[in-house]
């Protein structure tokens, strides 16, 4: 073997070598790089496993959150419903009290009725009148009241009539006390009928029998303002001067019969109010 050979032979191992260490330096940095890439991977993952939890947890919360927000939502309407129910319960409890008791007020307005159409059958219309003002308190129909009103008109009517002419018959006998109890109520249960103006002339001859003059000069006042009879208000005039004089009213007495005078200066009793008039004037 020449030594061009060894040469070769040296050159070669150099390079086998060189190669060996290249090989190795570049296991050594592929090695690196592997380790390098599997904690990048290993961080990837648990970056990502971190990331999943987070996730999972932040999910978790905000469907807790909306369920929470679901139910109290529920909730609230599930209250508010029974608080309607109970407002409306209460409501109706209320009603329904309300239309017990006009059930009530309607069945004693019924019997109160069928005792008023009782008294109305039996021709008690004292009792009638005397019970009437309970009808305006009675839980009765329109036309129930317009028949009881009609009734308590038609027999205070009759009731007045009744007084009157029994006022008229105790002053005839001279029961002059009875006669303006008699009288009075005529006016009382009616004072406006047709026999009022009559009724208030008798009343005021009455008290003047009694020696009661104060009381028919004031109801002679207002009979001579009022009455729309000529008849009567001669008569009353008249009766008024009469009072007057009884009590020596002399001014009064003079201008009352002046006042008959003017207004009635053809009436039958002008000569007896003439002379009443005289009598005054030269007596003073």
């Amino acid at each position: 073997m020449n030594e061009y050979d060894l040469e070769e032979i040296k050159r070669e191992i150099v390079e086998g070598r060189s190669l060996t260490i290249k090989t190795n330096n570049l296991t050594s940095a592929l090695s690196a790089d592997l380790k390098s890439i599997a904690k990048r991977q290993q961080q990837y993952e648990r970056r990502i496993f971190f990331h999943s939890v987070a996730a999972y947890i932040t999910t978790v919360v905000v469907i807790l959150l909306l369920t929470n927000l679901a139910m109290d939502a529920q909730i609230d309407a599930v209250r508010a419903e029974g608080k309607d129910n109970t407002t409306r319960v209460s409501e109706l409890e209320t009603e329904i009290k309300h239309l017990q008791d006009r059930e009530e007020r309607r069945a004693k307005g019924s019997q109160e009725a069928a005792r008023l159409y009782q008294l109305l059958r039996a021709d008690k219309r004292r009792e009638f009148l005397t019970e009437l003002p309970k009808v305006s308190k009675m839980d009765l129909s329109p036309t129930e009241r317009d028949v009881f009103e009609a009734a308590g008109l038609t027999a205070r009517r009759e009731l007045s009539r009744l007084s009157y002419h029994t006022g008229i018959e105790h002053a005839r006998a001279g029961r002059y006390h009875e006669a303006t109890q008699s009288l009075r109520e005529a006016l009382d249960l009616e004072h406006d009928a047709p026999h009022s103006s009559q009724a208030s002339f008798e009343l005021a001859r009455a008290h003047r029998a009694l020696d009661q003059q104060k009381a028919a000069i004031f109801i002679l006042l207002r009979l001579t303002e009022a009455s729309e009879s000529v008849d009567i208000l001669e008569d009353a005039t008249l009766l008024l001067a009469d009072c007057q004089i009884d009590l020596e009213l002399w001014s009064d007495a003079q201008e009352t019969l002046r006042n008959f005078l003017r207004r009635f200066p053809r009436s039958p009793l002008s000569l007896e109010a003439k002379k009443k008039l005289g009598e005054i004037n030269l007596r003073h």
